[in-house]
């Protein structure tokens, strides 16, 4: 597979999004240049896109902060994953009680705020631990976006991303994407080098028995997490919607 540096793209889409900034300023297309003609179809030829970027990389080119390895020898991360198994123990069993605020939602992507509530909680009730959610670059709390949960050890000050995931039994192999990563400057959360962390929890069909029910969990270390590039062209409404585009529309 022929290979695009990093720079080169960057290079493209630069100068394709110049382009594309002087076109909006003039009612009349430009032409296109030798920039757009080199990225769509490197952007049409699957085999061409990126695959196999080792997730480090692109959290440092994108933040300037490092993934550190998490070390099962190191003192502070074996108290930091006993803390989160022990967290992680804690939320499946609550959140599959009968009683469980979960078990009147009916969709499972509603259910993962509830799991990242339960670990904060019984994070950041853990002696010596510090756990809440992670500001954005400009100091807001948003909670979409990687990552969900950041925890601080006090005394080593090491610090620790956490992002619960939920997926469904029989899907563990499966290909389609579970996990997705937004560069972003201003609403960037990844702000101090840290051991990354994703933390999967494995639920039956709630058709099976009539409720959610979470059988496992696992904690991954995303040191050599390995991610691919899927480029899309976006547009808003508001980039739709405007009324000198607009042909045709309905009486009032």
């Amino acid at each position: 597979m022929r290979f695009i540096p990093w720079i080169a793209i960057t290079c493209i889409v630069d100068a394709a999004l110049a382009q594309s900034s002087a076109a909006a300023e003039s009612p009349i297309p430009a032409t296109r240049t030798a920039p757009v003609d080199q990225l769509i179809p490197w952007l049409l030829d699957e085999n061409q896109q990126l695959r196999g970027v080792p997730f480090s990389e692109v959290i440092f080119d994108t933040t300037g902060k490092r993934v550190i390895r998490f070390d099962a020898k190191n003192a502070v991360d074996q108290r930091v994953a006993e803390a989160i198994s022990a967290a992680c123990h804690e939320t499946m069993k609550r959140l599959n009680a009968p009683n469980s605020a979960i078990q009147h939602v009916d969709r499972i992507n509603e259910v993962s705020s509830h799991f990242e509530d339960s670990l904060r909680e019984l994070l950041n009730a853990t002696p010596g631990l510090r756990c809440g959610f992670p500001l954005t670059t400009e100091g807001k709390l948003q909670r979409s976006g990687y990552p969900d949960l950041r925890i601080a050890d006090v005394e080593s000050k090491r610090v620790f991303y956490l992002d619960p995931k939920l997926y469904a039994a029989g899907s563990r192999d499966s290909s389609f994407r579970a996990f997705y990563f937004e560069p972003k400057k201003a609403t960037n959360k990844v702000r101090e080098d840290a051991v990354h962390l994703v933390v999967g929890f494995e639920h039956q069909s709630r058709e099976q028995n009539g409720q959610w029910k979470f059988t496992r969990w696992d904690v991954v270390d995303l040191s050599r997490f390995t991610v691919k590039l899927k480029a899309e062209f976006q547009g808003s409404n508001r980039d739709m919607y405007r009324p000198e585009a607009i042909v045709a529309t309905s009486e009032k």
